[in-house]
């Protein structure tokens, strides 16, 4: 009787090693086992090389046909046609369009090409200053950064909550930058949507 006893013991552990020979533990999954969900970053596009001045970069632009004729009468495209750097800010058509006619048309006559020519070297600045730049200026400013324009005269940098950029001129009127870095060979334009007046 004790030796049945043993003998089915003895069955069982064998019955009990076989079952796990035939089903192994789960091994841990080994570092070529183990997917981990990457995230691909997309580099930034790259800004496409300047291929023509401020003023050729400009008369491309659909929205600087009046500046562009503005700079025709008031005789700056052969200086702004030079090597530069220039940064200008550049009042869109739209900017133009704020401006009463009347004061346009005077401005494009050649009686009104000195005031003319003062107000277009207001919007032009030394240098080739980029928004990372200004941003940098306008920071350690404490809040604006004081451009001197090639016309001598101050625009007032500050920016806005919504990190956009505006300037205030000399009469207290302010502009706001609606596109900001378009590059050219010898500068950069930033587009304004208001005349800035010395």
């Amino acid at each position: 009787m004790k030796f049945a006893r043993n003998a089915a013991l003895a069955t069982t552990a064998l019955a009990a090693l076989t079952l796990a020979a035939c089903n192994p533990p789960e091994k841990a999954p080994d570092a070529a086992d183990t997917k981990t969900d990457v995230t691909v970053i997309t580099p930034p596009a790259a800004t496409p090389a300047p291929t023509g001045t401020v003023v050729t970069t400009a008369q491309a632009n659909p929205d600087f046909t009046t500046l562009v004729s503005a700079l025709q009468a008031g005789g700056l495209v052969d200086t702004l046609n030079g090597a530069g750097p220039f940064t200008i800010f550049a009042p869109n058509n739209a900017a133009f369009e704020k401006v009463p006619a009347a004061t346009r048309d005077a401005l494009m006559q050649p009686a009104g090409k000195a005031d003319l020519t003062k107000i277009l070297t207001y919007h032009v600045v030394p240098g080739r200053i980029d928004s990372a730049a200004l941003a940098q200026q306008i920071q350690a400013g404490g809040g604006s950064a004081s451009l001197t324009t090639v016309q001598g005269g101050k625009l007032t940098a500050r920016a806005n909550p919504d990190g956009s950029i505006s300037l205030t001129d000399a009469k207290g009127g302010t502009s706001k930058v609606v596109q900001a870095d378009v590059p050219a060979t010898n500068g950069v334009i930033h587009a304004i949507d208001t005349v800035a007046m010395p």
